[in-house]
């Protein structure tokens, strides 16, 4: 049954079985209540700004399987990520998979990535969790996407992230801890989203030893490995 056909009838039964001083209230109450359904349905699948989202957290703490990461929902970006890197075998492909919101997080969107140089930067890679669809599909979700700056994404970013599954398959699983940076006066989109200035990449071997990269959020200049610094 169409969902007009269920609240014609549903009103009518109103006045059938209730004394005519019950029925505005009644109306109220059951308008109320589809007005609500309308609109959680009309948000699903859309832009997370069409939710509302009365109190905005600076933290989130999330835990997908695979990863856990720390989101902000002010800045509609992750305050950190952690996973791990182990020697996981290739069994299925990304394809055409695009990023989907998160139910319960204010989140980025797409139109925050619309006709700009930012990607819709994984952090933790779709490559390395490629063992299984399930992995995959999880590292797809919008808390696992920054605001990217397109070239750094496909390069340097992307060969830093090859180089550490290489390192696993000989070394054993590495731990990775992503942080983004906020300069005071970093840019804020005008669909609310802020852009990260740099990704801090902090990595721990499975002898303890660990490695810290930094990379501003800007168009890559030097190779990967230029950008291995002293971890803070």
């Amino acid at each position: 049954m169409l969902l007009k056909e269920t609240v014609i009838i549903k009103i009518a039964s109103l006045f059938f079985f209730y004394k005519p001083n019950y029925i505005f209230v009644l109306v109220m109450n059951f308008f109320v209540k589809y007005i609500l359904i309308f609109l959680l349905v009309s948000c699903e699948g859309s832009s997370s700004d069409c939710c509302v989202f009365p109190d905005l957290r600076e933290e989130i703490i999330i835990n997908k399987g695979i990863f856990t990461v720390s989101y902000n929902e002010v800045y509609e970006q992750p305050n950190w990520i952690e996973y791990s890197v182990s020697n996981r075998p290739k069994n299925v492909d990304r394809g055409n998979k695009d990023f989907y919101l998160e139910p319960g997080v204010k989140t980025s969107d797409n139109a925050d990535y619309y006709k700009n140089p930012w990607d819709k930067g994984h952090l933790a890679p779709a490559a390395t969790f490629s063992d299984s669809e399930e992995n995959l599909n999880k590292t797809f979700s919008f808390v696992n996407c920054a605001m990217q700056i397109d070239d750094l994404n496909r390069g340097e970013w992307a060969q830093l992230e090859q180089q550490v599954r290489d390192w696993s398959a000989s070394l054993g699983s590495i731990s990775v801890r992503i942080e983004l940076v906020f300069d005071p006066g970093h840019e804020v989109r005008e669909t609310g989203v802020h852009i990260p200035t740099g990704f801090w990449k902090n990595l721990t071997y499975p002898n303890g030893e660990r490695e810290c990269y930094y990379f501003p959020n800007e168009p890559t200049k030097k190779n990967w490995d230029k950008y291995l610094t002293d971890c803070n």
